[in-house]
């Protein structure tokens, strides 16, 4: 794990931290300006699973898995600052994310990968899936 690099499963959280969280989400465009914090308080709080990377007290990252709580997850919502990528943040929070899963017997793992993300996820053991491909439903937006 990267030096100084804390991790952090939450359940909830406060209104400073997910100004924080909020903050990181909208660096990479999934936050719309109507969303409000409450929305983000219900995904931690509906998430199987929710980390968030921290430096020198900074938000430097975040991951999260949804499931059944038995046997599938699906890991979404990954993401790093720019400035921190390519030092083994993005690694360590989709390695804690699995080891999670793993512990809470959940062995069937997913996600969907951004348009050249592929090798990143690949050297973290995800194959493409032959045969498949990610659909979404009319009216959803990404």
């Amino acid at each position: 794990m990267p030096t100084g690099l804390k991790l952090r499963f939450l359940s909830t959280a406060d209104a400073p931290l997910l100004k924080r969280i909020i903050t990181l989400y909208r660096a990479q465009g999934w936050w719309a300006p109507s969303d409000r914090p409450a929305r983000l308080r219900r995904l931690i709080q509906g998430s199987h699973c929710f980390v968030v990377a921290e430096k020198n007290g900074a938000i430097v990252g975040m991951g999260r898995a949804i499931s059944d709580g038995v046997s599938d997850a699906y890991i979404q919502d990954v993401a790093v600052l720019g400035s921190e990528r390519g030092a083994g943040t993005g690694s360590a929070i989709m390695k804690a994310l699995q080891r999670r899963l793993k512990a809470d017997g959940i062995n069937w793992l997913g996600l969907i990968a951004q348009d050249g993300s592929s090798p990143f996820y690949a050297r973290l053991g995800f194959r493409e899936l032959k045969r498949a491909k990610p659909m979404l439903s009319k009216g959803s937006h990404v």
